[in-house]
Parts: C-alpha cells; structure tokens; sequence
C-alpha cells in the first residue's frame, strides 16, 4: 500500500488553550495510539490533503522534528461544522507482526452486459473493512463485473482472500446490477445483434464505475 509521510513536531502541552493556539496557527493537533504510551503531535493541516481529501488509502509514515518516525493508519478525524476545517486526528501505529483494520477501496473492472441491456449498476460498497498485516493491505479491491447481468449480484464470498480478512458477512452485496424500465432481456453476448445494444456502457474505472444515466447508487 502506497504511504504518505506527515512531518509533524511533538506537543508540549495538550491543553485547551495550547490546541486552540495550534489551531489558529493553521496546525492540526493529532495524537498515535499503539505504542507503549500515547504520542502528541501537530502537523499543518495543508499535510493532510493527499490523506483525507481522496478515496484512496494510504499508510502513514510520522515523522517528527527529533527524527524519530513511525508507521501508522489514520483511526479518526474530527471536523468543525460549520468550516469544514480538521480540528482533530487519531492515528494508530503498525507494527509489522498486528494486524490492522482499514477500510479498503472497491474498483470496477470491466463492462457489465447488464448495464449495456438497459440495467441499473447499483454499487452498494465502495468501501470494504478489511484486517490484515500491514506488509499485505492492498491499495484497492478489484470487482470484476465483465460477467455481471441483469439480476445479477456480486457478494463479499466471491472477493475472499488468503492475504486479507474481510470484515463483512460473506452475503453482503457490493456491486448489483437490477432491471429498468428500459432495459431488455439479457443474452448471452455471442447472441447479441452488433450495433443493436440497448442503454448505455458502464466502464468502471479507479475508484468507482462512470455513472450511466440510469445508474443508482445505494
């Protein structure tokens, strides 16, 4: 899994009137649990864009005026409500031999011949929980839906892996594609007539799938 690296001090003080003084001074106070006591830090928040405005994941690597560094996973963010602006983050440190929990990002591959009869893609989980060693979290789940037709759904048991643990029941439905009202009977693709495709072509890319016009998202 790909890392970002947050260069950040250690706080001396972490009372209010400190943190409210970080906050002015446009640094966010944050704190890594994991280790053999907690650690307090601050960062700027302009660090935390690559990190939290994304849909990506990413491991972290903190690295502190005094040099030392430690490998960690974002556990919790807190945001002002009305700016938006980060008030808070929680972090957890990754040892190499603990597995860690993170959410993981799905990503469509593959056209759905459902989708191109008229069907709607319903992409129910765009994130899985998943546990696993820190050396085998992977960027993103890969989906294929090349296969995927209308009435059609693809569950967690068909997503499992030796390298990971995901979180959720086997049934759980993560992509599905349902019947429209402009959608047609779904043959297989050899007996499909060339340039008589009903609906639109849903191409899944990084992240998630190009909305199709009738495309719903639950």
């Amino acid at each position: 899994m790909k890392s970002i690296t947050i260069k950040g001090s250690q706080r001396e003080s972490v009372g209010k009137v400190a943190t409210k003084a970080l906050r002015n001074a446009g640094k966010v106070p944050c704190v890594l649990y994991g280790g053999d006591k907690a650690l307090h830090f601050s960062a700027d928040e302009l660090t935390f864009k690559d990190l939290v405005y994304t849909p990506n994941a990413h491991t972290v690597v903190i690295e502190l005026e005094d040099g030392q560094k430690f490998d960690a996973v974002m556990q919790d963010i807190q945001f002002h409500p009305v700016t938006d602006k980060i008030l808070h983050m929680d972090f957890y440190q990754l040892f190499n031999d603990k597995p860690v929990t993170m959410n993981i990002p799905v990503r469509l591959e593959g056209n759905s011949p459902g989708v191109r009869n008229g069907g709607r893609l319903l992409f129910r989980k765009r994130k899985l929980a998943i546990r696993a060693l820190p050396g085998l979290l992977p960027d993103f789940i890969t989906v294929d839906i090349s296969k995927l037709r209308i009435g059609g759904t693809i569950a967690v048991e068909t997503l499992l892996n030796d390298d990971f643990t995901i979180l959720h029941p086997d049934s759980t439905a993560v992509v599905q594609v349902k019947a429209s009202r402009t959608s047609v009977d779904d043959v297989d693709e050899e007996e499909e007539d060339e340039g008589a495709e009903e609906g639109v072509e849903a191409t899944a890319e990084e992240g998630g799938a190009e909305a199709p016009a009738t495309e719903a998202a639950e």
